[in-house]
Formats: structure tokens, sequence, C-alpha cells
């Protein structure tokens, strides 16, 4: 979809170049909503049903047939524009998209052009702990098309008209995004948003939330150049793959003489290629006009403060809390907003053991790296809430170390029933509480390192460190070391 105007291109010193070029990239994201009925009919949109058999009249504006605004279409669409801190238009208006195509049984869609209902806002994420912020032209309402069928035919293709009519909300980005990392950032916090708040249930697989990103190179500072538009990327691995596919081409073509030629691409996970599937339309070849059988949209004030009150929290507000409530930094409090699921754990976490900052920690390292090591959700995790709570209070009061921890927590990880002081008394983990015995052993080892202890006393801070190891090493691991720590330093002055 095209917009109404030029983009705006923000100045980035800071962009990675690529062969000497600046890379510069869109995005147009289609996120089904998730309502039970389409957006002018009443048929129905859940998925898998048998090819055919969810297509009425209304979707394939049969003669006689009018298409009736589904309201709750209308609602999601005001939930993401209060989300990502839109203009909801008070009034918008549906315009018709004229081309043809054998899955598009109207031969045009209806969609929003001039005056969508979203426009503006923002989406803000973090990328290697650097907070970044896109911004969004707009997000309009529009119905999908059906779908055609190639695999399962022999010199023929089938069509399936069941996806014809599912509301889509199309939200389109300025090219704010200078790599594939950051457009794959930025994907992933739009997901993020849109399952957050209920309004997609984000199933890349099932077409759900579909990706097409538009692509181009330049010389830094120089005229924008010719874009090529990868269609219908359904997951976050492809989404990489195909854009650095599509600058490494755009760069040898340029740097052999070629010219880039506006284009939909597709990209082939099989051969990690893109390829140009057709030329690329602009806005005057879809002859849009206003749809004559449905009148402007008007979105009344009341209504949408009537959708903002009765929304859940959302992520930004969740992390700002998180910042206030439990004393984190905006990268912890936003890394636990990832998902309701993961923020519902931490404050489970946290309220158990009343150690925030350990248990953020906890969370978004030892435990993430173990999820994201089998590929399981936080739902899946096998150390739950209170478990987690008991092994973050046996550090925080002493009774373990965090290397100990570690080794409590592998055996959580085997047998999610565990105890967590089980595990300690049978392993023998907990930390030399004993003062006294304690200081024999930073007695002894001092006293068989006299060239460490003169080397920190003459300023190498560093030769503290061979003294502490000898010490863990003497207690076996079970000296605290903090307490070792502190008397070293006691005892060195």
């Amino acid at each position: 979809m095209a917009t109404m105007q030029e983009p705006i291109l923000l100045d980035r010193p800071d962009a990675p170049l690529v062969g000497g070029y600046e890379v510069i990239i869109g995005f147009e994201t289609h996120a089904q909503l998730s309502t039970q009925s389409k957006i002018f009919s009443r048929a129905s949109t859940a998925f898998g049903a048998e090819p055919n058999t969810q297509a009425c009249a209304v979707d394939l504006a049969l003669p006689g047939t009018l298409p009736v605004m589904n309201k709750g279409a209308v609602e999601r669409a005001i939930e993401f524009g209060l989300a990502v801190n839109s203009h909801i238009a008070e009034k918008s208006v549906f315009a018709r998209k004229n081309y043809f195509y054998p899955d598009l049984p109207k031969g045009y869609q209806i969609s929003q052009f001039e005056i969508p209902v979203v426009q503006g806002g923002t989406v803000e994420f973090f990328l290697n702990e650097k907070k970044m912020s896109v911004r969004l032209v707009r997000a309009h309402l529009e119905e999908d098309a059906g779908k055609s069928l190639h695999e399962d035919f022999i010199g023929q293709s089938g069509i399936d008209l069941n996806r014809a009519g599912t509301p889509l909300l199309e939200i389109v980005t300025e090219p704010d995004m200078r790599s594939s990392a950051e457009a794959v950032a930025y994907a992933k916090e739009l997901h993020k948003i849109v399952t957050w708040i209920g309004i997609c249930d984000g199933n890349m697989q099932e077409g759900s939330f579909r990706c097409d990103a538009n692509v181009s190179v330049r010389k830094p500072g120089g005229k924008l150049g010719t874009r090529r538009e990868i269609k219908n990327l359904n997951s976050f691995k492809f989404m990489q793959q195909a854009i650095d596919y599509e600058v490494r081409w755009q760069i040898e073509q340029i740097e052999d003489g070629h010219k880039i030629q506006q284009a939909t691409v597709l990209f082939n996970p099989d051969t990690g290629e893109t390829r140009a599937m057709r030329t690329k339309e602009d806005a005057a070849d879809y002859r849009y006009f206003p749809d004559p059988d449905l009148p402007p949209l008007c979105i009344a004030r009341e209504w949408v403060e009537k959708v903002r009150s009765e929304m859940a929290e959302l992520p930004r507000a969740m992390a700002a809390r998180f910042e206030r409530d439990y004393g984190l930094g905006e990268y912890d409090a936003t890394q636990l907003t990832q998902s309701l699921a993961l923020s519902a754990y931490f404050e489970a976490v946290t309220k158990a053991c009343g150690q925030a900052k350990l248990a953020s920690n906890w969370i978004t390292g030892e435990l993430a790296r173990r999820l994201n090591a089998q590929d399981l959700s936080i739902e899946q995790t096998p150390v739950k809430a209170g478990t987690l709570a008991a092994l973050i209070s046996r550090i925080s009061d002493g009774t373990i170390s965090n290397n100990a921890a570690r080794q409590v927590m592998d055996a959580l990880w085997e047998d999610a029933s565990a105890s967590v002081d089980a595990i300690i008394e049978a392993k023998g983990l907990k930390q030399m509480n004993d003062s006294g015995a304690l200081e024999k052993i930073v007695d002894d080892v001092l006293a068989a390192n006299a060239k460490n202890v003169a080397e920190f006393r003459g300023g190498n801070e560093k030769a503290l460190n061979g003294l502490v190891g000898q010490i863990m090493k003497a207690s076996k691991g079970k000296a605290n070391p903090q307490q070792v720590n502190d008397l070293l330093r006691a005892k060195l002055v």
C-alpha cells in the first residue's frame, strides 16, 4: 500500500553501512484481527476449514449483497492506535483498490486510502540494550483476499476463498530501519503489541501476522534508492535472511552498473534468495475511489475513551511501573514485559521472595538462557515461579552462592517437583557461614602466599583475586565470596 506522501527520512549518522551503502527499510504488516466473523459479513474466520466452506455471498460481492462494517474490527483498530500513541481519526473512509487476481473474486479489495482510521504513532524497542523507535505512518482496516493453492495440483492451481473478507489491520512504517537486525527487532515488538492487547493471535505460520519489507540502498546522504518489496515474510528468521540477501543483491547490481527496478519479490527459504514476482505498482495503478456501498466510518471520542478504559495495562505502562515499584532499569523492565506471561511470572517470583533485582537477573539471564536453548516459552518452564523464588531466597540469605544456585537450577530442570532446600542439603551446597572456620582458612592462605600479599599491599588490586581463588579452593567452594573479600581487605590494610 503506497503512502500518501514522500517519506521523511531520519538522519541516522549511527547507521551501519554495508559495503559503503546505507540500508533503508520500511515495513507493511498485515495483522489478522481476532474477530470471529469477517470484516463485512458474518462468515466465520476460523482457521483450517475445508476450502471454500467459509466464503459467503457478501465476501464474493454477488449481486444484491451489501457489506456491513464489523464493530469488533473497528474496536481492535482503536486499541492498536491507543497502544502506539496514534491519532484515531474521527472520520475515516473506505475505498476500492482495483486489481485483477484469481483469488480476488470481487475484482477489487475494500481498503482505506486517503483517510485511514489510525494515523501516526511510534513503536519503541531495544536492540543490543540501545533504545530505538520506529515511526508509524498509518494503520488502516481492510479485507483479505483468498488464497491460491499450487502445491496440491499438477499443471493447475486451486483457489480457496475462505480467507476472502477476513479483517486485517495493515500497519505501515516510515523507512526508519537501517539493518535487518533493526527490522527484526521492530517486527518482534509489533508482534508483542498486537498479541499483548489481544487484537491478533500472531500466528505467523497460519498467516495471521504477515510482514512485507521495503528495502533499498543508497550512498550515505545520497538520493533515496529504488525499493523492492519482499512479500509475506512469515518468520523472524526468514525475515533477517531475506533482507540480508536483498541488500547484498541490490549492492551487487548497482556496483555492476545496473539499475534497480521497482518490484515485488518473494523469498525462497530453501535457496536463501529473493526472486522478482512482478513489477511493483504505484497507488495510481489501483484506481482507488471511495466505496459507494460503505458510508464514512465515524468514531466518537466517547467510544475511544470507553475502549481505553477497558484495555489491560499496556507494555509501556507496565515497564514504567516495574521501574517505579521495583527499582529496575528501563532495559530490564522492558525485557520483563515481552509478554503478559513473562511479566506475570516475574511479579509472582518477586512477591514471593521480595528480591526484584535478583529475580530480574535470574529470569532474563539463567532462566532465559535455558528456555532459549530448548526453544521453550515461559509458560513451558519446568521451574515454577514459587520454586525460583525459593532459590533466590537462598541466594539472598547467604545459604548458597550463585555458582551453587546454578547447580540447584540444573537439578530443578531435571526434576521440577524437587525441593530447593532438599537439593542444597543432598548436594552439600551450603556456604560456609562459620566465621571462625573461614578466618582460619584466610589466615592459612595469607601465610602461604606472601608474594600475593606483598603485591596487593603494593597497589596491585588483581593480586586479591588470586588470594580469593585460593580461599575458595581451600573451602571447596563453600566460602561466601563477599565474606572472603571483606575478611581479606580487613586483614591486608
